[in-house]
């Protein structure tokens, strides 16, 4: 531990305020595991399919019964995968019998970052609202002056010029840079567009996907003072730049910065925490800020920054609301007349598309008409998906899998039907209406092997397809000039949660994802499908109102104490035995209430949202307070002792978290 900067030591010790792991845990996310392991640095190799589809299905088929680990390796390829890291494949006797058949094969892996060449983009000029933004933070940064800037700013506004000038200035100043983003897909867009403007400064790319060798080495150089520049996802707040200035937290709304794993920390808080203790300046960028982001700018901590307006040439995307209830009376499936409409002016055009659904697979379950159950993950009592490339239901928290049977497991009715649409579906149907498109898929099945999110994005980026489907991935923050027509299939679907956060990330969702519409001067357009089509929250979404559904909100929000006016604490319990994790939460809630101050709230035990994961029964136990302080005063009494150093079940605590449902 002697190479990690003090600072980051110190860190660690404040961030076990949270009380979810010891401080060797947090020390542990520091260090990339290639240096605990003392990993060289070596090219990574991945496994590759030597045959096409056809012969691997029917060799899996000829070797599952004798053979089964090899057969589930072949089904791997079979479900959508092309390429998979040799380290990840822990039956290494299968993979080697594999690849004398000939069905498999080894190669090293090509970084697409090394190869590049990217050439230099001269800096546009700034609109007034850009310039206020960036003499505001660069002042902070003359300065060396500790502060929080809230860049709140239409989609489409100018916000990563903003982002690149500020780079440009903690470099000039010699100091590092921090800039997250939530997603791996944002992460290629940023690479790209960064590269064009630093072409002669080295830039670390971090994210979960990277081999050992390759966190090690950018990791050393960072240590090092080699690179100044980090890029990355969540795990990125952690590495050891040197003289660190500036810190960007791009999309600082997003559910991807709160780590859902012990310690259950949020990055763009400890980004605030880190960029305290350095006197170093946090730049926070959305066009949906968080709710406690926005508080926190009204009520002074943060300084707040407006971008009010895109480029004179480009215009506010056309919205069309389209009533799903209609559209079944007129027996419109997946896509309203409206919209097939649309797509056709587009493919006619040359111009591009964008569907949007938040759910991937094919059918999302496998429904028995007598008994009305559907077929579920035996692990996680959750429906099993339909994934009709691989032809497997597939579990998306534990990825269990199981062929389709013919009839129910639990009735023996031969009465299944397939209900629910995905992704998959959505890919195919397109196929269909329009046989010539060009089509892609953005979503966890097609973006499972390393550097495929790149790929695809560099695909559509370049028109080499006319339309791309996608999940969540697609909603955030990508540039596509190109894509004049956004198609929201199921704008609502996530208002059926029972969640106090639902509205705000719906809310956030819909606008983000129509942003994606006329970003040059092409004029835009926005088709949302939605069943509430009188619905405020939609309303608001449409003109992009963020202040007015925000101050609708945060009524209900202050007067039940939820965030951002009070803090919460939910307490995870864990066990294999259902009825002894009830009790275990149960005795844990009694001891609690005896000790309970008069400031906190507490809330009966009730199931998880996810009541069963991996074979474990889950149940929550939450706690509510005008302040944190009071929170950490009772979770740190002796009287909680027992239960948090019990292993089965198990207790994990979670401070603000995202969601009370799952």
């Amino acid at each position: 531990l002697s190479s990690i900067p003090k600072e980051l030591v110190e860190l660690s010790k404040k961030i076990s305020y949270y009380w979810c792991a010891p401080v060797r845990k947090v020390l542990q996310m520091m260090l990339p595991a290639a240096v605990k392991k003392n990993v060289s640095v070596r090219k990574k190799q991945l496994v590759t399919a030597a045959k096409n589809v056809g012969q691997l299905k029917e060799a899996a088929a000829k070797i599952r019964a004798k053979a089964p680990a090899q057969a589930m390796l072949l089904d791997r390829f079979l479900a959508g995968e092309r390429e998979i890291p040799l380290s990840e494949i822990s039956s290494k006797s299968s993979l080697k019998k594999l690849i004398v058949e000939g069905l498999l094969k080894i190669q090293d892996e090509i970084n697409p970052l090394e190869s590049a060449h990217f050439f230099a983009v001269k800096p546009k000029k700034l609109s007034e609202e850009q310039q206020a933004v960036f003499d505001a933070v660069e002042s902070s940064l003359q300065e060396q002056k500790f502060q929080t800037h809230l860049l709140f700013g239409i989609t489409g506004s100018g916000k990563t010029e903003v982002y690149i000038r500020l780079i440009e200035e903690s470099l000039r100043l010699g100091r590092g840079v921090i800039c997250m983003v939530p997603e791996i897909a944002l992460t290629e867009q940023t690479i790209e567009r960064f590269r064009a403007r630093f072409v002669d400064e080295k830039m670390a790319i971090l994210h979960h996907r990277l081999s050992d060798g390759e966190r090690n080495q950018a990791f050393q150089e960072i240590l090092g003072g080699k690179i100044r520049l980090v890029i990355g996802a969540r795990s990125a707040i952690f590495s050891p730049v040197q003289n660190l200035g500036l810190i960007i937290v791009d999309e600082e709304h997003s559910a991807s910065y709160k780590s859902d794993e012990t310690p259950t920390i949020h990055a763009r808080d400890v980004a605030i925490l880190r960029a305290q203790q350095l006197n170093a300046s946090v730049l926070l960028g959305s066009a949906t800020p968080s709710f406690e982001s926005f508080r926190n700018a009204q009520i002074g901590k943060y300084q707040l920054h407006r971008l009010t307006k895109r480029p004179e040439a480009i215009k506010p995307p056309h919205v069309h609301l389209v009533d799903l209830n209609r559209m079944r009376e007129r027996k419109e499936r997946l896509f309203s007349e409206l919209l097939i409409d649309k797509m056709k002016e587009r493919l006619q055009k040359g111009e591009q598309t964008l569907i949007f659904l938040n759910r991937r697979g094919y059918h999302t379950q496998l429904h028995c008409g007598s008994c009305q159950k559907a077929i579920e993950c035996p692990d996680c009592a959750l429906p099993l998906t339909f994934h009709r490339s691989a032809d497997t239901l597939s579990c998306h928290l534990c990825a269990h899998q199981i062929k389709p049977p013919r009839e129910c497991p639990g009735c023996r009715a031969p009465t299944l039907k397939y209900r629910g649409v995905g992704t998959e579906q959505v890919e195919r149907s397109i196929h269909a209406i329009f046989p010539s498109s060009r089509t892609l898929r953005l979503d966890a099945d097609t973006t499972r092997q390393k550097g495929k999110h790149g790929e695809l994005y560099r695909e559509f980026a370049t028109g080499k397809a006319d339309i791309l489907v996608g999940t969540q991935m697609v909603a955030k923050g990508l540039h596509f000039p190109n894509v004049t027509l956004v198609g929201v299939l199921n704008a609502d679907q996530t208002l059926y949660i029972p969640d106090f956060r639902k509205a705000e990330e719906t809310f956030q969702l819909l606008v983000q994802v129509a942003g994606r519409a006329g970003r040059s001067d092409v004029p835009g357009e926005v088709i949302l499908q939605t069943n509430f089509i009188d619905s405020p929250l939609i309303a608001q979404a449409l003109k992009g109102d963020y202040e007015a559904f925000y101050n609708e909100e945060v009524t209900s929000r202050e007067l039940f104490n939820y965030p951002p006016f009070g803090k919460l604490a939910k307490l995870i319990f864990k066990g294999k035995d259902e009825a002894k994790t009830r009790l275990f939460a149960n005795d844990c809630k009694e001891a609690l209430v005896k000790l309970l101050p008069k400031e906190i709230s507490i809330f009966p035990v009730t199931p998880c949202g996810y009541a069963k994961v991996k074979g474990s029964f889950r149940f929550q136990l939450l706690l509510s307070s005008k302040s944190l302080r009071p929170l950490q005063e009772l979770i740190k009494k002796g009287s909680l002792s027992r239960f948090l150093s019990q292993r089965e079940p198990s207790i994990r605590i979670d401070i603000d978290p995202l969601s009370t449902y799952s």
